[in-house]
């Protein structure tokens, strides 16, 4: 039995499992992705407005500065508060 192909050649089956319905909330920050060597990772975030950036530990966001990028995510402080952004899904 064949795979049925989207018109990008990827299988129904595939795209399913790779995507989510809803999970990034477009109203709030949300982290997209990870990348770069283990102790200094890089993040990509989508931001309110839609765009995305690059965000590093130190960089300032709207919502707060990021303090720190793990495996896990990265953690932002505003105003003495902070908080645990993960990739959705994860």
């Amino acid at each position: 039995m064949a795979n049925a192909k989207a018109a990008d050649g990827t299988s129904a089956k595939v795209a399913g499992l790779a995507t989510q319905d809803n999970a990034v909330n477009r109203s709030n920050l949300s982290l997209l992705g990870l990348f770069g060597p283990e102790d200094s990772l890089t993040a990509l975030v989508r931001l309110p407005s839609g765009r995305t950036r690059k965000v590093t530990r130190g960089s300032r966001l709207s919502s707060g500065r990021v303090v720190a990028i793990d495996a896990q995510g990265l953690v932002l402080n505003s105003n003495g508060e902070t908080r645990r952004l993960a990739i959705p899904g994860s």
